[in-house]
């Protein structure tokens, strides 16, 4: 699986994935155009909407409506290192579920993808230009 980030100008990166689009940005009071939510709202995004699809995929094989379905996300920064430090996600569902269904819901929502991909560290490696030659003049 791949995809690229290619700058854009300013504070604008815009992610390529396949046939999809995705901008990213700063706003304005921190030098950008605001033409996109920033990395930090798009990771947090990410996370609240791979629970809002887990917990939708659970709703329709038990039956219950996605209609009204929304996942809320508040979150804090933390520092040393610079990071998020906290992410707090409020599962909306406006129809009544039983408590072993709630249960149930609660462990497939932390059972995520992206959930699962910070409880579990992913490794990430980070390097400079890849494949390429270095030429160094004599």
């Amino acid at each position: 699986m791949k995809l690229s980030v290619a700058y854009q100008g300013g504070t604008r990166y815009d992610i390529v994935s396949d046939r999809h689009r995705v901008v990213t940005d700063q706003p304005a009071d921190e030098g950008g155009a605001d033409a996109g939510m920033t990395p930090v709202e798009l990771f947090v995004g990410s996370v609240a909407s791979c629970v809002g699809y887990f917990v939708g995929q659970f709703c329709a094989r038990h039956d219950i409506s996605r209609e009204g379905l929304k996942v809320e996300a508040e979150w804090t920064m933390a520092e040393g290192p610079h990071r998020v430090g906290q992410i707090l996600l409020a599962i909306r569902l406006p129809h009544r579920v039983t408590p072993e269904q709630r249960e149930r819901l609660l462990k497939v929502a932390q059972a995520c993808t992206v959930h699962q991909s910070i409880a579990v560290a992913a490794n990430i490696a980070i390097d400079l230009n890849p494949h390429s030659h270095v030429v160094t003049s004599p």
